[in-house]
């Protein structure tokens, strides 16, 4: 709840910052125009006044001179709101009107070349004040001034806060629909939640997505990915831990009868005998854990974590051939290693990769062609390195054209077999050339048995 409440809020206060501050900075414009359209006018008003006494100023011998009807002074002052004022002056001299009103003040707004506008104060009330500059050659300039009192501006100014006010409003019903907004647009996600909480987080089930906004699928789409990965891995755990009890279950009762046989013994070469039994039995288990192992390894979502190195073919052919030439002698069987077109020592022999698990695919194929090749046979590893591969011959009973592809799924046997293998040797070898993007096939050999061809990516 709290997390919603906080995506909701962070989506209005987005939402609503922006269109507050567009908002208040379109008031402040309007507020700022309109105070100059209304200052504009009123200064207008006052300028005509001013250049209309203007026109009524006469000149003798240099000296400004002005004379006013009844009739026109009061109707040049006449206001039912404001107080108006005029003033003539002509170097210091008053020429006509009321003395006192102000020269210069704050506000200044010219208007053309001889007429400005100003704010000041007269007769103790502030005032704006229009002044009007007569000039004639050999003449000292002549300063017309009309001022009038601010009510009727006041009033006008007043008038526009009343009309900027509902701009609050607006604010008020834009906050109103951008949370309603915000609400209906979050619903979608309470739904998924919704059916979360009620199904999903206990079956893992997929999300439905019908009605889910198109903007909303990739996340319905990753949420349901991810539920599907989540029911895949535990999926391959309960496979995993059966196949661990399945197969660790037959030796390790044979263990256990054959430690039974050893205390039941009345002399020295039966124990002997029995242990030798046990001895192969905990080989076995031992290789089988070690399979085991390897497939925990190539778990998809493990296999990010494989750390791919540079792996020499040559020194890994190598040391595979040395780790089962005692079990290849001791069978009578002759197991060689060719090096085709290449120098050993060539960056050719050079691939990316994870060594180990190289050499837990080759060991599993090695073993096969050892375990099925009979005495006196032979069992080659050949390495070309111009092709990039690493093929393993044998003079087997060899496989069947039919299940060449077969014997690659897990706990498949060949139609040879003695029975002792556990069919996950050359699934994990395939997976695992799989995984660097190799590829492993089972074809006939020349030496009459199987030859399993390990094609590996030219290093760049």
């Amino acid at each position: 709840m709290n997390s919603r409440s906080g995506l909701q809020s962070q989506l209005q206060l987005q939402l609503m910052l922006p269109i507050l501050g567009i908002v208040l900075a379109s008031s402040l414009l309007s507020w700022v125009g309109a105070q100059f359209m209304v200052n504009s006018v009123f200064d207008g008003w006052l300028l005509d006044a001013a250049r209309s006494l203007a026109t009524q100023v006469g000149f003798d011998a240099g000296r400004a001179s002005l004379v006013l009807s009844p009739q026109a002074r009061a109707m040049l002052v006449y206001d039912v709101v404001d107080t108006t004022s005029y003033e003539v002056i002509q170097d210091a001299r008053l020429v006509v009107g009321t003395a006192g009103i102000p020269t210069s003040g704050s506000g200044l707004w010219r208007y053309g070349v001889t007429a400005r506008a100003y704010d000041g104060v007269f007769n103790g009330q502030p005032v704006r004040v229009a002044s009007v500059t007569l000039r004639a050659p050999g003449q000292a300039d002549t300063l017309v001034l009309v001022c009038e009192t601010l009510h009727k501006r006041e009033e006008a100014h007043r008038n526009l806060v009343l009309i900027v006010a509902p701009v609050v409003l607006l604010v008020i019903v834009a906050a109103f629909a951008i949370g309603r907004a915000v609400r209906r647009t979050l619903r979608p996600l309470e739904l998924i939640a919704a059916d979360w909480n009620e199904s999903s987080n206990t079956s893992l089930k997929a999300i439905p997505t019908t009605g889910v906004p198109s903007e909303l699928m990739p996340f319905a789409n990753a949420l349901n990915g991810l539920l599907q990965r989540v029911r895949d891995l535990l999926e391959r755990e309960r496979q995993f831990a059966a196949t661990a009890a399945h197969q660790l279950r037959t030796p390790l009762t044979g263990i256990q009868l054959g430690l039974s046989r050893a205390a039941q013994a009345e002399d020295v070469g039966t124990v002997r005998a029995i242990l030798a039994e046990l001895g192969g039995a905990t080989q076995r288990i031992s290789r089988l854990i070690q399979q085991i192992l390897a497939l925990s390894r190539l778990d998809p979502e493990l296999q990010r974590s494989v750390d791919f190195g540079k792996v020499d073919l040559a020194a890994l052919a190598r040391e595979i051939g040395e780790s089962y030439a005692d079990a290849a002698f001791r069978k009578g069987i002759s197991l060689e290693l060719e090096m085709a077109d290449a120098d050993p020592s060539s960056p050719a022999c050079i691939v990316n990769g994870d060594r180990e698990l190289l050499s837990e695919a080759l060991g599993n194929i090695l073993d096969n062609a050892i375990r099925y090749t009979p005495p006196q046979g032979r069992v080659i590893i050949e390495l070309d390195t111009r092709a990039v591969t690493l093929s393993i011959h044998d003079s087997g009973p060899g496989i069947a054209p039919d299940d060449q592809e077969r014997i690659f799924e897990r706990y498949v046997r060949g139609r040879h077999s003695d029975g002792a293998g556990s069919g996950l040797g050359l699934a994990i070898a395939r997976e695992i050339a799989a995984l660097h993007g190799a590829q492993l096939d089972a074809e006939a050999s020349p030496l009459g048995g199987a030859r399993f061809v390990l094609r590996l990516r030219r290093p760049a």
